[in-house]
């Protein structure tokens, strides 16, 4: 049975550690399929649309090794539950589909648009964040709503698109993001380090 990585991400920008999940994943699933979202959750600071292209960059930056990593930004939904519907329709039903979570959201999962409705229907794998561990009891709560839950071996850097918006630091972002954010003039934080 094929499987296939379902991984949306805010990606307000795409970081250095959204590659190295990329990268992980590439190695572990027969497809990956990435998109930009929109969580409701979150407040978004770029259009969608290039925080869509910025993706694409970086997956083209990996595709060089691996060819199994592809941008579907018709899977964008706030709600996964779409998302997983979208899939299914794409790849019908013989798939095995594992939906890709940091660990930072796993504590407002129970809250999600019917949850219980698509986390039994997929795998769900937590990819560890710093500073956001992950916790046995929001596991449990998520157990019992139906989820089967892995966790990534993965040591992501410990970069943050939040902290590139807050603080300018650019050692987060590939050589090809940090063009394409000068280029477009995406993000305040590019005028403040360029006065200082």
């Amino acid at each position: 049975m094929k499987r296939i990585a379902l991984f949306g991400t805010s990606a307000d920008p795409p970081t250095s550690g959204h590659q190295a999940i990329l990268n992980w994943l590439s190695q572990h699933y027969d497809l990956v399929a990435v998109w930009a979202s929109d969580n409701p959750f979150k407040s978004h600071q770029t259009p969608l649309e290039h925080r869509s292209r910025m993706l694409r960059l970086l997956i083209e930056e990996l595709n060089s090794t691996w060819h199994n990593i592809c941008l579907f930004q018709q899977l964008s939904s706030p709600r996964t539950l779409e998302t997983v519907q979208k899939a299914r329709a794409i790849w019908g039903m013989s798939v095995d589909f594992t939906v890709v979570i940091g660990s930072d959201l796993v504590s407002q999962m129970p809250r999600w648009y019917r949850v219980e409705d698509w986390l039994r229907q997929v795998q769900l794998l937590v990819v560890p964040r710093p500073g956001y561990p992950v916790e046995d009891s929001s596991l449990e709560e998520l157990r019992q709503m139906g989820a089967h839950i892995a966790i990534a071996h993965l040591n992501a850097p410990a970069v943050s698109s939040t902290a590139y918006r807050e603080n300018g630091n650019t050692k987060a972002l590939t050589t090809t993001v940090k063009d394409y954010i000068n280029r477009e003039r995406l993000y305040e934080c590019q005028d403040a380090a360029r006065k200082k």
